[in-house]
């Protein structure tokens, strides 16, 4: 044994042999040294429990292969690109919206140039970072003014902190909504400063609920869209224009959190329940706020709309620049919202519409190019199907709608679907998909086309990866 430990190549024969590789030429070499290090430990607990046991394992050319492989596996970044096979199109956890082409270049030329961020080319001096997206929202939405902060959460904080701090805003018991991470109406309102008055039950709320809580104390009502969730059966809701009555009637702001919030009408596809951002502003909301990064499909951020009153006050509220945009989301906002000037261009454009808005013909079609890719990928070691399933929007939008599509089953013999699972979460890229009934289930829904190739080379490596 001792003789073993002797053969192990030094760290610089290691480096010498790993500086041919291509794929680790452009890591810091510290990086590659400490895990040639790490590899090197690996191989003196292998050689102590006996997996090693001859010299020409040690040899440097028999152990070159497999140390490259361990280098480049433990020098990916943890920030990693996730090959999306759920079929959940806005995945909170894959990190929602995918961004247009638009977008995307946008961004890029963002951050490898200078920019007029907060520089005005007309007067040369200092200008505001708003104005990039102030006007295309106002026209769009059909609002007097337009803000953009870091996330909706941001924006309906900042609205209450500015409207109503220090004194009640009126909202509906069913409308105290939890968002993901265990984030709760109540608890943002209440970290704002403002007091929440609640009102009506659980179910049904109606216009005198409202009407009999209002007092000196009262600084706005509030309604909360449940993109989340639905209550269904025996209700009641005050709608939009029954509130805005209400404040006209007794001089009050109007505010509301649309959450998830729509530019696009897609009741035209058959999801009802989601109103759009031009509707909710054209019924009377004061002020509105929406996310960027939902159904909108854009960047990050929490789009605040509105009368010029209520968002020029919210402007010049200080909390303003801790939950300001940085110049990228800036870029791919603007980008993505100048396709919204054009319906139809945005559909065909913004992956996430173009995802939730696919025909049930172009997604069969996908499946079967992504079955005969798995098949050619593993041969007789996969067996695939297609089956009708369904996808979801996700973000918190549309919860009681499936997206109706074609889905392909993956059954490897001898390996449980559980097995696969998480044997294809070490892939490059990794690859996240679903279990339903005991049987692996890819929807090609949320796979680009460019993906359908990269999917099946991970299920080989997967595969591969099982039978070692």
């Amino acid at each position: 044994m001792s003789k073993l430990f002797r053969l192990l190549p030094s760290m610089d024969q290691i480096l010498d042999g790993l500086a041919a590789d291509a794929a680790l030429a452009g890591l810091p070499r510290p990086l590659v040294k400490d895990h040639a290090a790490a590899f090197l430990d690996l191989c003196r607990e292998e050689i102590k429990a006996g997996a090693i046991t001859e010299p020409g394992q040690l040899d440097p050319a028999a152990l070159l292969p497999r140390l490259a492989a361990y280098v480049r596996s433990h020098s990916r970044p943890h920030f990693r690109r996730v090959l999306n096979a759920t079929g959940v199109v806005v995945h909170t956890n894959l990190g929602r919206s995918l961004l247009a082409k638009p977008a995307i270049d946008a961004v890029v030329e963002a951050c490898a140039h200078y920019s007029n961020c907060e520089f005005d080319l007309h007067t040369g001096k200092r200008g505001s970072r708003y104005s990039h997206v102030e006007q295309i929202l106002c026209d769009i939405t059909g609002a007097e003014a337009a803000l953009v902060v870091n996330n909706n959460a941001a924006a309906v904080f900042i609205m209450l902190e500015t409207l109503a701090r220090g004194r009640e805003v009126i909202v509906s018991r069913g409308q105290l909504v939890e968002i993901g991470g265990s984030f709760r109406i109540p608890d943002v309102m209440a970290k704002s400063g403002a007091v929440l008055r609640e009102v009506g039950a659980t179910n049904r709320t109606h216009v005198h609920d409202y009407e009999n809580a209002i007092g000196d104390a009262t600084a706005a009502l509030m309604r909360v869209h449940t993109s989340n969730f639905r209550v269904v059966g025996f209700t009641k809701e005050v709608t939009l224009a029954e509130m805005r009555a209400l404040g006209d009637k007794y001089g009050l702001p109007v505010i509301e959190d649309l959450g998830s919030g729509t530019l696009y009408a897609l009741a035209g596809e058959g999801l009802l329940g989601e109103p759009t951002v031009q509707q909710v502003v054209a019924q009377g909301a004061d002020v509105v706020s929406f996310s960027g990064d939902k159904v909108l499909g854009g960047p990050q951020a929490g789009v605040i709309v509105g009368k010029k009153e209520f968002v020029d006050r919210i402007k010049r509220n200080p909390i303003n620049r801790a939950v300001r945009i940085d110049k990228m989301t800036l870029a791919a906002l603007e980008a993505t919202l100048r396709l919204y000037l054009d319906m139809d261009l945005a559909r065909r454009t913004v992956p996430t519409l173009r995802m939730i808005t696919a025909s049930r013909e172009s997604l069969k079609s996908k499946a079967r190019r992504l079955a005969d890719a798995i098949r050619a990928a593993l041969g007789e070691a996969v067996e695939t199907g297609l089956r009708q399933g369904s996808s979801r929007v996700g973000g918190g939008a549309f919860p009681e709608y499936d997206l109706p599509g074609t889905l392909v089953s993956v059954r490897v013999a001898g390996v449980p679907a559980d097995d696969l699972r998480r044997a294809l979460l070490d892939t490059d890229p990794p690859l996240v998909a679903r279990i339903e009934d005991d049987v692996f289930l890819l929807d090609p829904r949320t796979l680009g086309n460019t993906e359908i190739t990269l999917a099946a080379e991970a299920l080989r490596q997967a595969v591969e990866s099982l039978k070692e």
